[in-house]
């Protein structure tokens, strides 16, 4: 097939975006045309080819061997197109900078900051998208993310910014149930509320001494406002990072059940992919970023901390919340 052959640009959009959806109507809404058009477009594709890409059954749509051959080549011509088409719309030292943050963490620490950015950096305007999710770099238009967790993610650069010491909470009608624990090893038999990945209640065992915990049990939640409500519902104890819960252990929501802790690897890093490192937006929020980290209080900002080291909580870095996902 030369040059000249290549399908219709259009139709090969209705066929990514059909594919991606398992709906025409999806598709159509997506593409703003009537179902009619996206049909249409996928016919003449595959006229064009001489081999059908969809079965239709019953109401449902389905991708032919030829289709999910077709749709991976198709999906990765278009991300090379969108990715090319950013990097040559508007100046690298300039323009449009979208930062993905978890939620909290983009209201309660990164936005009241960003004038400071903003002063610096007036060429650049920031787009702030909060999620918990992992940013898909190559998709969603995002140039760096802001995450909690343990900062390992294959194929992307991972920067320490900020560690923050987190202690065990709960509802005082469930330590009422169960009493305050004398020690540490106590709260092995409680119940308690996770993180996504389920490996936080295991690295502070770790970091008391107690090697043997037991599986993570319970639930967990991929988001700190969801799992702070199961811990004030009373479903468990949990993890959290002191300045979260400041507010509800002063007014005697929740209870600290132990000391606070610095767990080492646990912290919020700044995830981008590799190829981004050089590109001046990049290494200006970047540098702004880890200065603004230096000046918070009760945080290790860009370092290690001793896994075992225990300290009272102060309720320090005020207004921080994190994400337990990565």
């Amino acid at each position: 097939m030369t040059e000249h052959q290549l399908p219709p640009l259009n139709a090969l959009r209705a066929f990514e975006a059909t594919a991606r959806h398992l709906s025409v109507k999806n598709a159509a809404d997506e593409l703003c045309v009537t179902p009619g058009a996206v049909s249409q477009l996928i016919k003449t594709l595959e006229l064009h080819l001489g081999i059908p890409l969809f079965r239709r059954v019953n109401r449902g749509i389905f991708l032919t061997d030829a289709g999910q051959a077709y749709l991976p080549p198709v999906r990765n011509a278009f991300r090379q197109i969108s990715d090319a088409t950013r990097r040559i719309a508007v100046p690298e030292d300039t323009g449009l900078l979208t930062v993905s943050a978890t939620p909290f963490f983009a209201s309660a620490w990164l936005v009241p900051r960003l004038k400071g950015f903003q002063d610096a950096h007036p060429g650049i305007d920031l787009q702030v998208v909060s999620s918990s999710a992992l940013a898909d770099f190559s998709r969603d238009g995002v140039d760096v993310a802001i995450r909690h967790g343990l900062g390992r993610y294959a194929g992307l650069n991972s920067q320490r910014v900020l560690t923050v010491e987190i202690a065990p909470v709960a509802a005082p009608a469930l330590v009422k149930q169960l009493r305050m624990p004398a020690a540490a090893a106590d709260l092995t038999r409680w119940p308690r509320v996770n993180d996504a990945q389920r490996k936080a209640w295991a690295r502070w065992f770790e970091a008391q001494g107690i090697a043997h915990a037991g599986p993570a049990r319970g639930p967990s939640f991929d988001d700190s406002g969801l799992l702070l409500k199961a811990v004030l519902a009373g479903q468990g104890a949990a993890l959290l990072p002191t300045a979260v819960v400041a507010d509800d252990l002063a007014q005697g929501r929740l209870v600290q059940l132990w000391d606070a802790t610095w767990l080492e690897d646990f912290a919020y890093y700044l995830v981008y992919p590799e190829n981004s490192h050089d590109r001046p937006k990049v290494a200006a929020f970047r540098a702004w970023l880890l200065e603004a980290a230096q000046g918070a209080p009760g945080t290790g900002a860009g370092k290690r901390r001793s896994s075992g080291a225990r300290k009272r909580a102060s309720p320090t870095f005020e207004g921080l919340a994190s994400s337990p996902s990565s």
